[in-house]
Parts: C-alpha cells; sequence; structure tokens
C-alpha cells in the first residue's frame, strides 16, 4: 500500500529498547497533564446517547496543530490547500499559519459550502480570490468537484485539513477521495492533517451500494462509519477506490492524544446548518429527510434538531422557516411545518430510523413522502421499500447484515487510534 503514517508521538516502526523509552516517556508525560473533568465527558455523553467518552490524559491537538510533525515536509514544496472556514490552528487560519512559516502557498482549493463556509448546501459555488491573502480560490463544488490536471500542475503537495463530522453524506470526505485521486493522477503528493470525529464513537446504518454511488456517498461504508479523515483516506488507498485502482502518496498527521471515544466539541461549525453539537450528534439520522417531503429546520434558529411538514398529521409543534444565512430558500419557505423538536439534549440519540417512520406513518401524504434523492442518501434501495412495507426499525436492521458486520472488520485495519470496543 503506497501510503505513509506521520505518527504523533510513537515513530512508525521502532526497536525494542526505543520502544520501551517511549512507553517509560509518554507514561510519565501522560502522568503529568490536567484530565478532563468528568463533567465534559458527561455532557458528551448526554449529547451521544452511548457510553461516556473516556476522559482525556492529555491535551488533544489536530495534525494541524502539531506543526513540528509536517513543516519540513512543506519547506521547498509548492503546496495547495484543501480548507475551509475549520482550517485553523488555534485561533489561526491554516492558511495564515503556513504563510507566516514561509510554506509556498500556491492556490487553496474550496469544498461545498466554500472556503468560509458560508454558502448554502448544494449552492454553485465560483472561483474567487481571497481578498486577505490575494491566492486563488478554486471551487471543487463548481463546475468541477475534482481538481483538473491544469490546476495542480505547478503543485508539489496537495494538503487536505477539514472538519468532517463522521456520516457518509458529508460531502467533504468526496472532495478528499477526488483530492486524491486527482493527486495519485499526477504525480502529486497528498498530506491529510487529521482531526477528531465527532461521531467516531460508533459504527452504524446500511452500508452503501455500489448501484447507488454519488457524491453524497462515494464508499461502500455504512451512514455512520466510525472514522476519522485521515483513517478513511488510509482505507480509500488501501482498498484501491480510487479511478484506476490508483494509490495516492499519501501521509496522514494523526491528531495527538485521541481515541475513539474521546470527548470532542467542535470549535467550529462545519457547515452553516449544523451550527452547533445537538445538531452534528442528530445529523446522521436527520440528513435521510432531504430525501423526503420532511423539512429539517433549514430556515429556522435550529437547523437539524427541529423535523416537520405541512403534512405531519399531529399539530402540537409547528415551526415556519424563513430566509436566513446559509439557507437563503428552505423547503417550505413561509409555510407552517408541524413536527418533533428535537433541541432538548436528551433528544440527541445516535443513528435511528424512529424519526423517520414516525414522520412517515403520520404523513397525510405517504404517497409524495420520498423524492428521488432518497436512495443516494440511504446508499440503497431497500430502505424506502420496507418503509412503505411497515417493517419495524428491528426487522430494517436484521437486513444491514452480513455488510455491516464485514465492514467493522475492514474498519479496524485502518485506524490510527484505540477504539470503542
Amino acid at each position: 500500500m503506497n501510503f505513509d503514517f506521520c505518527p504523533m508521538p510513537m515513530p512508525y516502526t521502532m526497536t525494542q529498547p526505543l520502544l520501551l523509552l517511549y512507553i517509560l516517556l509518554f507514561a510519565l508525560n501522560s502522568c503529568a497533564q490536567t484530565k478532563t473533568t468528568a463533567a465534559t465527558a458527561s455532557a458528551a455523553s448526554q449529547l451521544s446517547g452511548k457510553t461516556a467518552p473516556l476522559p482525556q490524559q492529555a491535551p488533544l491537538q489536530t495534525g494541524a496543530a502539531q506543526l513540528g510533525l509536517y513543516l519540513p515536509r512543506l519547506q521547498g514544496k509548492r503546496v495547495g490547500l484543501v480548507v475551509n472556514q475549520t482550517s485553523v490552528v488555534g485561533q489561526t487560519h491554516l492558511v495564515d499559519t503556513l504563510l507566516r512559516h514561509g510554506v509556498q502557498v500556491r492556490t487553496i482549493f474550496a469544498p461545498e459550502h466554500g472556503f468560509r463556509g458560508e454558502a448554502d448546501a448544494g449552492a454553485y459555488v465560483k472561483d474567487a480570490k481571497d481578498t486577505k491573502t490575494g491566492l486563488p480560490i478554486v471551487s471543487l463544488y463548481g463546475k468541477n468537484k475534482k481538481p483538473l490536471p491544469k490546476q495542480i500542475q505547478d503543485l508539489d503537495v496537495l494538503v487536505f485539513d477539514i472538519q468532517d463530522v463522521g456520516a457518509r453524506f458529508y460531502t467533504y470526505i468526496s472532495t478528499m477521495h477526488y483530492v486524491m485521486e486527482a493527486a495519485a493522477e499526477n504525480g502529486k503528493e497528498v498530506l491529510v492533517l487529521d482531526r477528531p470525529n465527532p461521531n467516531g464513537h460508533y459504527v452504524d446504518g446500511p452500508v452503501l451500494e455500489p448501484e447507488h454511488s454519488s457524491f453524497v456517498g462515494m464508499h461502500p461504508v455504512p451512514i455512520v462509519h466510525g472514522l476519522t479523515v485521515g483513517e478513511l483516506a488510509r482505507m480509500i488507498n488501501g482498498e484501491k477506490w480510487l479511478a484506476g485502482k490508483r494509490e495516492a502518496r499519501l501521509t496522514v498527521i494523526p491528531v495527538a492524544n485521541y481515541t475513539h471515544q474521546t470527548a470532542y466539541t467542535l470549535p467550529v461549525k462545519p457547515s452553516p446548518n449544523l451550527p452547533n453539537m445537538q445538531a452534528i450528534v442528530l445529523y446522521p439520522s436527520l440528513c435521510l429527510f432531504e430525501g423526503t417531503h420532511v423539512s429539517v429546520g433549514r430556515g429556522t434558529q435550529h437547523p437539524f434538531q427541529l423535523i416537520g411538514s405541512p403534512y405531519y398529521q399531529h399539530k402540537s409543534f409547528s415551526f415556519t422557516p424563513e430566509s436566513t444565512p446559509g439557507a437563503g430558500n428552505p423547503p417550505y419557505k413561509g409555510q407552517t411545518c408541524y413536527g418533533l423538536n428535537l433541541t432538548d439534549p436528551a433528544d440527541a440519540q445516535p443513528f435511528t430510523l424512529a424519526f423517520l417512520l414516525e414522520m412517515y406513518q403520520n404523513s397525510s401524504q405517504k404517497e409524495k413522502f420520498f423524492n428521488n434523492f432518497f436512495e443516494k442518501l440511504a446508499g440503497t434501495s431497500a430502505l424506502r421499500e420496507q418503509i412503505q412495507a411497515g417493517k419495524t426499525e428491528a426487522e430494517i436492521r436484521a437486513g444491514w447484515e452480513p455488510a455491516l458486520s464485514n465492514y467493522k472488520k475492514l474498519r479496524k485495519q485502518y485506524l490510527l487510534y484505540p477504539d470503542f470496543e
């Protein structure tokens, strides 16, 4: 496999004496660090609905924050950055950080929502110029979602540093796939600066079937894949999912002091309609509604925390979408929607079909409930058919096997961090 793992703090290979020395130093360092409070872990547990993540023994550091591990790799090279508003080192954007350290940043590549993360979901994003640095911004969510050879011909390395939320249909990982593919085809290096996965403490949902592959689901993984972007990049490479079964020259800078049980609150909202951790935890379950006639609260103060439509038959809760930043023309703009208020932290639970089944079963227009986007989000045609047939969640989940169990075994081959099991 043609990928490199730049470990922190332990080198990839190590002699036994050095390994023993590493263990001793790491233990001494861990004992010297201040532990995360039990209250923090408890709050994260309440949001996730899972067992409380383990307290951290040392401060978490994102890949981007560990400058000493990757600046030497960028010195003297022409660099393209695949970044957005989440690409920060402390309070400073990665672009500014690298320029300050003398890195030759030549081009910024922007994913869905743009470089500053302000565009509506699905909105066409144009090429532009960064007003602060004067660098060209190439949109990877416009005319082309994959960097063209002419756009990277003068670059040596492409750096990917974007915060993901751990759901298959969140398109930043599709952008990473195409960046890796373009790099592999044109002989460029790829450096992934890893970040925690806020939904990385479990795996769930149907595994995508190849016939339903799209930009909102490119890989045969479940809806909740349980990987960081660095781990997924390794899987993409290792499983030869790039076009022509190519492999990118990949290096991953891992997150330091992180496990798949580590509580992590995102410091910057990853997209306009995921404003807080409540929305991020609910997102894997609620995004399926984008393939239905149900609103997920775009155009309100609580996107991905409210669900409803004019056709829901229980009228105890309602909301009316209006134009808001990041949702200029939301579904049912100006219309009253009836549904569920999921803003209570107790409502934030791991992936479930309960909300979907509730809204379908109580819709006055079941025949119009689904649209042609649903299969792309679900990754399978079976889910729609099972819901329409009146199957229970338990019956539906049984159909996800053995694909889901097989994926869990595959996943373990590419993990960089201690797992939740």
